[in-house]
């Protein structure tokens, strides 16, 4: 009569409901994880939180924001006001000039927040680890266990940022070559144009490599140099996946800073009369103090609110990673005192 079912039991699969759930101390299961749950992960540590984690990024985004102002209220208005007035007399020394002051500007301000973001960077990610098990941790805690990292963590950074400037610099070298040995200027454009192009790959490329450098640095108190060799290793085989994820992540924390931004804007904008027209474009390049602090403080908010987000997907990124290749999650079992599911290799995750 056909295939049955053998000793009268139900069909194949109907009377098991399959493996039991993963345990969750914390903020995430202990199995690999799905893009929703890394991103719902980092959501869930900044509500968990929210007191340490905001306290942090509101920190980091005052000094961010206030930065921000105060050089384009005092050097950038100034000097993006002359060059427009003066744009059709002026010479090729008043453009260096004021090309130079905008560089130092732009320099402070990139300087000043790249050392909050760093250190930023390093609470939330022990305040993230914490949270996978579950345990709550305060800003004093998270800067002490931090602290002894931080001298390699700006050391990281800088090398990974000497890298990409390398990188950029080799691919630009040619059509540079090219122009001061006289040639054609088709050929320079064109030479400079796939030099550029190919440094962006090799850039993007390697950024995604060593992307989990950072989390195996602090969490694993890892060299310089172990740090990026642990994060090619992780990244080995997931490098589009892992692009993926930081990619959607970046588009998610560009809308929602635009989104926070736009009415600041539209606001100091029409608090300000030289806002309103230079909004509209037909001002003089100067923008009002009132305008400048409103949309600092959209700046702000914004900042305070996606920080820890992209910290946070950064962290259980590379922990999901060391789950799926090094059984991370029987270690954070054993350490958060819960009994996993099982110590097989745990299947397939939707949407993984």
């Amino acid at each position: 009569g056909g295939y049955g079912t053998p000793g009268g039991y139900g069909a194949w699969g109907g009377g098991w409901g399959g493996p039991p759930p993963a345990a969750k101390p914390g903020v995430i299961p202990l199995r690999p994880l799905g893009v929703g749950e890394i991103l719902d992960g980092a959501v869930s540590t900044m509500r968990t939180h929210w007191r340490t984690v905001l306290g942090i990024s509101l920190t980091v985004a005052l000094f961010s924001a206030t930065s921000l102002v105060l050089v384009q209220g005092f050097v950038l208005n100034d000097v993006l006001g002359q060059m427009r007035v003066n744009s059709p007399d002026a010479n090729p020394d008043d453009l260096f000039r004021a090309l130079r002051d905008v560089m130092i500007g732009t320099g402070i301000v990139s300087l000043i927040s790249g050392v909050a973001v760093v250190i930023a960077t390093a609470l939330l990610t022990t305040i993230t680890s914490r949270a996978v098990l579950g345990r709550p941790v305060s800003i004093g805690e998270a800067w002490r266990d931090a602290r002894p990292q931080l001298p390699k963590l700006f050391g990281l950074l800088i090398l990974l940022g000497l890298i990409v400037v390398g990188v950029m610099f080799a691919g630009t070298l040619p059509g540079i070559l090219v122009m001061l040995a006289g040639g054609s200027d088709a050929a320079e454009a064109g030479l400079l144009a796939l030099g550029i192009l190919a440094g962006i790959v090799v850039s993007a490329w390697l950024v995604i490599r060593f992307c989990l450098s950072t989390p195996a640095l602090m969490l694993e108190r890892q060299s310089i140099v172990k740090a990026m060799s642990r994060s090619a290793k992780l990244v080995r085989g997931s490098w589009w996946r892992t692009f993926g994820i930081l990619l959607l992540t970046g588009l998610i924390v560009r809308i929602v800073q635009a989104l926070i931004s736009i009415p600041f804007t539209a606001i100091g904008a029409a608090v300000s009369g030289d806002g309103m027209d230079n909004l509209l474009g037909t001002g003089g390049g100067h923008i009002g103090w009132a305008s400048l602090i409103i949309q600092g403080l959209g700046a702000l908010i914004g900042t305070a609110l996606t920080l820890p987000i992209s910290a946070g997907v950064t962290v259980l990124l590379y922990i999901d990673q060391r789950i799926r290749r090094e059984a991370l999650d029987l270690e954070l079992a054993r350490a958060a005192g819960v009994q996993h599911a099982g110590t097989g290799a745990p299947g397939p995750v939707p949407g993984s």
